[in-house]
C-alpha cells in the first residue's frame, strides 16, 4: 500500500462529516480506522461521535464537533461529483452554481469558514455531504477526503471554486461533451472581466472545444501551458485521472500552484486527454474569498501573506518532482 493511502486514512479519522444518505457512510469502509464509537438513533435522523483521536497532527488539523445523518434513501443514485470549497458570504453564488448541477450529481461542500450549519435553509444542502474545518483549501480537503478509493464510484468529478459565474452552464451538457471529446481532463472555458492568466483557457467562438491555445497567443503550442493543461480553478476529472491527480497533491502543499503545469502526467496523450470545452463556458467572478482568511503580518495585507505562501509552495513542488524525475531517471 502506498504511504499516501496510509496518511489519508490517518487524517480522514479526524473529521465529522455530515452526509445525507446513510448508505454513503459505507464508501468509507476502505479506511478500517473508521469506527462509529457510538451510535445513537433518532426518529429522523442519527448521531455518531467519539471518533479517535490518536493519529491527530499537532497543529494542523481541526477537529469537527458533530456529524447528523438523514436515514433517508437517495432514489436517484448519482454517477458524478461536485466537489466546492465554501464560506457562506458567497451563498448567492455558490446556490446558482448548484442549480446548474442536477440529481445525477453528489454534492460536496468544504467550509473554510465554519459555518457548516448556515446552509441549511438551502434545500439541496440536505442531499450535499458538509465538512467543515476553518482557514483551510481546496486542495488541502481534497488530499484527505477524497482519497480515489471513495470517489471510486463517480465517473467524473468536479472540484471547483466558489466565485464562478454559470449562466451559460450546463453540467449535464458538459459531461456529454467530455465524452465526446474524450477527456479525461478538463475544464470549461472561462470569461473574465479582470482579464486571464491563461491563454489555453480563454473562450473560443469557432470550436465547440478546444486541446491547444492559438499559436499566435502561446509560445509553447504543444507544451503546457498552451496545451495538455486546465487551470486549478474549474478542474474536471475523470476518475481514471484523479487517482493519479490525488497521489500529486502533497500534504503540507495546500494552494496547489503548480500542479495545473503537471496534468499532463496523469494522462497517456496529454494533447488529446486534456482539454477545453468552449460551448459551455462560465465566469471567474474574482471574488476575494481566501486571501481574506490569512493573517496580517506587519501590517501587511491577509492576502499578501497568502499569495507569498503560494509561490514559495510552488517552488517547493517544482524542486520535488524535480528530485522525483532525477530519482526516476537514474533507476532506468
Amino acid at each position: 500500500m502506498h504511504d499516501d493511502d496510509e496518511d489519508a486514512k490517518r487524517t480522514i479519522m479526524l473529521y465529522v462529516v455530515s452526509v445525507p444518505d446513510i448508505s454513503l457512510v459505507h464508501q468509507y469502509k476502505h479506511f478500517q480506522q473508521i469506527r462509529l464509537l457510538k451510535f445513537i438513533q433518532a426518529p429522523q435522523r442519527a448521531t455518531f461521535w467519539n471518533l479517535k483521536l490518536q493519529a491527530r497532527a499537532k497543529n494542523s488539523d481541526k477537529i469537527i464537533k458533530l456529524v447528523y445523518i438523514s436515514r433517508k434513501e437517495s432514489v436517484v443514485k448519482p454517477k458524478y461529483l461536485l466537489v466546492l470549497t465554501v464560506g457562506y458570504n458567497q451563498k448567492e453564488i455558490v446556490d446558482k452554481m448548484v442549480s446548474k448541477f442536477s440529481e445525477n450529481f453528489s454534492i460536496v461542500l468544504f467550509h473554510y469558514d465554519g459555518r457548516a450549519s448556515a446552509w441549511e435553509h438551502f434545500e439541496w444542502s440536505r442531499r450535499a455531504i458538509h465538512i467543515s474545518s476553518e482557514k483551510q483549501t481546496k486542495w488541502w480537503y481534497a488530499k484527505r477526503f477524497l482519497h480515489p478509493h471513495i470517489v471510486a464510484s463517480y465517473e467524473y468529478m468536479f472540484i471547483w471554486d466558489e466565485d464562478i459565474g454559470v449562466e451559460n452552464f450546463n453540467a449535464d451538457e458538459y459531461v456529454n461533451l467530455a465524452k465526446k471529446y474524450r477527456l479525461d481532463i478538463s475544464q470549461p472555458a472561462i470569461e473574465s472581466k479582470a482579464g486571464l492568466t491563461w491563454p489555453m483557457t480563454q473562450k473560443r467562438n469557432d470550436v465547440e472545444a478546444h486541446k491547444e491555445a492559438k499559436g499566435q497567443e502561446c509560445p509553447y503550442p504543444h507544451s503546457p501551458p498552451c496545451a495538455g493543461f486546465v487551470e486549478i480553478m474549474v478542474p474536471v476529472f475523470s476518475i481514471k485521472s484523479w487517482s493519479c491527480v490525488w497521489r500529486m497533491l502533497q500534504n503540507d502543499l495546500v494552494h496547489g500552484w503548480g500542479l495545473d503545469l503537471n496534468l499532463w502526467r496523469c494522462v497517456e496523450r496529454p494533447q488529446e486527454d486534456i482539454g477545453v470545452i468552449d460551448a459551455l463556458w462560465v465566469e471567474h467572478m474574482s471574488v476575494p474569498s481566501l486571501g481574506d482568511q490569512g493573517t496580517s503580518i506587519n501590517g501587511s495585507a491577509p492576502w499578501e501573506g497568502v499569495r507569498a505562501r503560494c509561490f514559495l509552495e510552488w517552488r517547493e513542488f517544482e524542486r520535488r518532482l524535480h528530485e522525483q524525475n532525477h530519482l526516476h531517471s537514474g533507476s532506468l
